[in-house]
């Protein structure tokens, strides 16, 4: 089986709705949450001090999954998340497994 890693960077005010949406969402088996700071952003998005910084506080969630749920895994994010300046990036994995 195909499987992709979908990374999202998420504005630190909507962390708790995306990661419910995962927790809750049967094509995200397998993902991780942790702080992270964006960089590249458009400067409008950024409060005052993080212009200053030069980055923005956010969650950085990876999700693995299977390829044929990747259009249903983002249809879903897009609904419940349009507007809100969410970004993301999908890449294929090469390899996964466990470690027993």
């Amino acid at each position: 089986m195909s499987e992709l890693c979908l990374t999202l960077l998420c504005p630190l005010a909507l962390e708790e709705k995306l990661l419910d949406l995962l927790l809750m969402s049967p094509n995200a088996p397998v993902f991780t949450s942790a702080p992270t700071a964006a960089h590249g952003l458009a400067v409008g998005k950024l409060s005052q001090a993080e212009q200053v910084l030069g980055r923005a506080l956010a969650t950085e969630v990876q999700v693995i999954f299977a390829a044929s749920d990747k259009e249903a895994l983002l249809d879903d994010i897009r609904r419940q998340f349009a507007g809100t300046g969410l970004r993301y990036w999908v890449t294929a994995v090469v390899e996964t497994g466990e470690i027993a």
